[in-house]
């Protein structure tokens, strides 16, 4: 009885532990479709890294396969910028007048 050699990934992919690492493979394939269709910008990118370890020993060869996946960050908030006043916080700059405290009488205008 003769077997025949496994020469291409895809043969080879589907016999790595059974095909316990294939579903794997799947599963990273799934995680990182899902993960890019929820970015609230509509753009991103994954990156899926396959690495096979093949070893050599006495006519003995072992495949050793792993995957790992970077997904892109979720974007964090956004700075909101204050000045230092009196020791505190103020979204309000020192040397602007406030544009929301309302209409000013004509008098406080005359005056000022």
């Amino acid at each position: 009885m003769s077997l025949k050699p496994i020469r291409s990934f895809t043969d080879l992919i589907p016999v790595l532990n059974r095909g316990r690492f294939s579903e794997k493979l799947d599963e990273h394939l799934t995680r990182s479709i899902e993960h890019l269709e929820a970015l609230p910008d509509q753009q991103g990118k994954a990156t899926i890294t396959v690495t096979l370890t093949v070893a050599y020993q006495e006519g003995r060869i072992e495949v050793v396969p792993s995957v790992r996946s970077k997904l892109p960050e979720e974007k964090g908030f956004t700075g909101t910028p204050f000045w230092a006043v009196e020791g505190g916080f103020s979204v309000q700059h020192p040397s602007q007048s406030d544009m929301f405290a309302g209409p000013r009488s004509v008098r406080e205008r005359d005056a000022g």
